[in-house]
């Protein structure tokens, strides 16, 4: 996927002669998330829109993520023979904790580098099909130094909202400014504008300092200048994301490239890379609440709670007198299982539905489509933008 030289004429672009693009390197991408889960799932999406123009994708996971997806029949999304999943280790031992965002982001940043590199050596020898070009989730940005270093066309993608991409180039303005230090951490608490037409926000709702432990704030803030640096360096930055959307964000860092919302449109939405095992049922159980009724309650892959946190929650639900739909996915709490509050079960009845991990996309074109629901909830527990464009209130 080398980049070609276009003549402009008129705001048209001329291609190089056909015998050019006979000596044209077959395109062949690496593509490299960051290993959560609202990032793998539009990364995935964008690998499989690359596939359809028959573009090679080996599509690059940690251990860990690679075995979550390939034990959760991975096989049924019809990737296709033109993208190749493979992994790379993340520097943690088998057994340590990856919920542990602090040292799981400061390992990738010690060993995935190297790896990657390995890993691109290993299948220029063996493989007949070179690699031309990296993607890297925006939050990988040092993949594209990678890229540099070897000599190949590079990308990056953010997979979230462009305005959490403003925050991070905007970085060192913030601490210009005073409105953060150097390692990230906010010195004041009043409402910032990252432009005229934006949103103001709090300087402690910035994307990286959603922790209460400074420690993790710091070692989450060493990936900002890294994305920073990856817009400056490579020849793309690709959005997840549309101007219709987000039109002041884009007008502020112009340079961006909009090419979503990725959704799994064409494939009756049914998303590839999900970590767990989705729940259909709640489909036909939302088919039979009221009009605008239900509230629906779903967090990322790395969202923690403790057991009171959980037990506020679960009280708020049931208080609530409402219809629920409530995501509670395997690790969601310190505790080995969540507890329910005794007697929780029974108390809330049908009125309830609780599941391990729900088909996200469906269920946001369920409740679009019949305006079953009254309040999305969807708290940012951790520093991932985890969204899905349009979940609002309504």
């Amino acid at each position: 996927m080398s980049r070609q030289k276009y003549r402009h004429i008129n705001n048209s672009k001329v291609l190089p002669k056909k015998n050019s693009l006979k000596i044209m390197a077959k395109p062949h991408v690496l593509i490299i998330p960051y290993p959560a889960q609202g990032h793998v799932i539009p990364t995935m999406e964008l690998a499989q829109r690359l596939a359809k123009h028959k573009v090679r994708v080996t599509f690059i996971n940690t251990e860990v993520t690679h075995k979550l997806l390939t034990s959760n029949c991975l096989d049924k999304d019809g990737l296709g023979d033109l993208v190749q999943m493979v992994s790379i280790p993340d520097g943690l031992e088998p057994w340590e904790d990856r919920s542990d965002v602090r040292k799981l982001t400061l390992s990738i940043l010690q060993t995935m580098p190297r790896k990657l590199e390995e890993l691109i050596e290993t299948i220029n020898k063996e493989d007949s099909s070179k690699v031309t070009c990296i993607i890297a989730d925006g939050f990988m940005g040092w993949a594209i130094r990678v890229a540099k270093k070897i000599g190949i066309s590079s990308a990056a993608f953010w997979p979230a909202s462009v305005a959490t991409l403003a925050s991070f180039l905007s970085f060192q303005k913030l601490i210009d400014d005073g409105i953060i230090n150097n390692n990230g951490i906010p010195l004041s608490d009043e409402m910032i504008q990252l432009s005229e037409t934006m949103p103001p926000i709090k300087p402690q709702n910035l994307a990286w300092t959603c922790f209460e432990d400074s420690a993790i704030v710091e070692a989450i803030f060493k990936l900002v200048p890294q994305a920073e640096e990856a817009s400056r360096l490579t020849e793309w930055f690709i959005c997840n994301s549309c101007p219709e959307l987000e039109a002041a964000a884009f007008s502020l860092y112009p340079q961006l490239l909009p090419i979503g919302p990725l959704q799994a449109s064409n494939r009756l939405a049914v998303q590839a890379g999900n970590f767990w095992q989705e729940d259909s049922t709640c489909l036909a159980w939302l088919d039979q609440q009221p009009v605008s009724s239900v509230i629906y309650i779903a967090f990322g892959s790395f969202t923690m709670f403790n057991q009171t946190q959980f037990d506020e929650l679960a009280h708020g639900l049931e208080l609530s007198d409402r219809p629920f739909l409530w995501v509670v996915r395997p690790g969601m709490t310190k505790e080995t299982t969540a507890d329910y509050p005794d007697g929780y079960i029974e108390r809330i009845g049908s009125r309830g539905k609780i599941v391990s991990w729900a088909p996200q996309q469906k269920v946001s074109i369920h409740l679009l489509g019949l305006m079953k629901i009254k309040v999305f909830c969807c708290r940012k527990m951790n520093y991932h933008a985890q969204q899905q464009k349009g979940n609002k209130k309504r």
